[in-house]
């Protein structure tokens, strides 16, 4: 067991969604040469590799990693976030990281208010209120009068939706396995997955783009590595509201590498939606520990 050290938690976040935000930036220029579903496909490939390797290294080995008492729900998981991904980087290549980011910033606001039809747990009026002014902060970005509201914008929300069951499933399959096996079947699952998906979607790659998507592949094994030291040494409640550090990372590399601009209404919406997230993540914190 790791000694706790929330500072460094702290910065092993805020690092670890820098490397997610490069990632999200690779794979948007990696889609707009080849495709979402072939970029997808190659690099789970890789996270396989990287799963399979941590899982052997692991307490009880492979076969105590693949041991799981929700085989069901954990392949629903693996799936799950596979479809989230190819979503999510189509919203990149469509819509452009800034815009997408600000939508899909409402996660947590969606984990929260589905919590109580999924896990059970009580959402009390705090919560609603927050999730409710955090979905004011969602209109605020997609301006139904116009800008970015189109049929375009549904898709980081859906991916949102998405992600935010995802979430919900991790946390259920908790409550029987562990951290490894859940991350081994969300490996295992998912490049079975995303390679029946890509296979039918392979195209010739030029050697630069095969540079570029090496460097995708690496960073991916290595956010994960970063973001699973994170949580060995702080609680997960309290580095969690650092995580929307990827919107800012991810935004400002979309206007410099992409030449996107952040209109203010989107830098309005998200900034509202950011902080009613984070009371969200503070409230459940403390429903916890009561």
């Amino acid at each position: 067991m790791a000694q706790q050290d929330t500072r460094l938690g702290i910065w092993l976040m805020v690092l670890t969604t820098f490397i997610f935000a490069l990632q999200d930036g690779l794979s948007r220029h990696l889609s707009e040469a080849t495709n979402v579903y072939m970029v997808t496909m190659v690099r789970y490939w890789f996270f396989a590799v990287f799963v399979l390797t941590l899982a052997a290294r692991s307490k009880g080995g492979l076969r105590g990693a693949v041991k799981s008492g929700q085989p069901v729900l954990q392949a629903i998981r693996g799936v799950l976030l596979v479809l989230e991904i190819c979503v999510m980087v189509s919203a990149f290549v469509h819509l452009g990281l800034v815009e997408s980011h600000a939508v899909f910033a409402c996660y947590p606001l969606l984990i929260a208010a589905l919590s109580g039809p999924v896990l059970g747990e009580k959402v009390g009026w705090r919560r609603w209120s927050a999730i409710g002014i955090g979905f004011l902060g969602i209109l605020i970005v997609l301006q139904p009068s116009g800008g970015v509201f189109s049929p375009l914008a549904a898709i980081p929300l859906v991916a949102a939706l998405m992600f935010a069951l995802y979430g919900l499933l991790t946390r259920r399959v908790a409550r029987t396995d562990s951290a490894a096996t859940s991350f081994f079947w969300t490996g295992v699952v998912g490049v079975v997955t995303a390679t029946l998906i890509g296979m039918w979607f392979w195209v010739p790659m030029s050697l630069p783009d095969w540079g570029l998507m090496a460097l995708l592949c690496l960073t991916g094994a290595t956010g994960h590595y970063t973001l699973i030291k994170c949580y060995e040494v702080a609680e997960a409640s309290a580095v969690q509201p650092f995580a929307f550090l990827q919107l800012v990372f991810a935004a400002a590399l979309g206007m410099v590498a992409f030449g996107e601009t952040l209109r203010p209404n989107v830098a309005l919406g998200a900034a509202i939606v950011v902080c009613a997230g984070i009371f969200t993540l503070l409230r459940a914190r403390k429903a916890e520990q009561r």
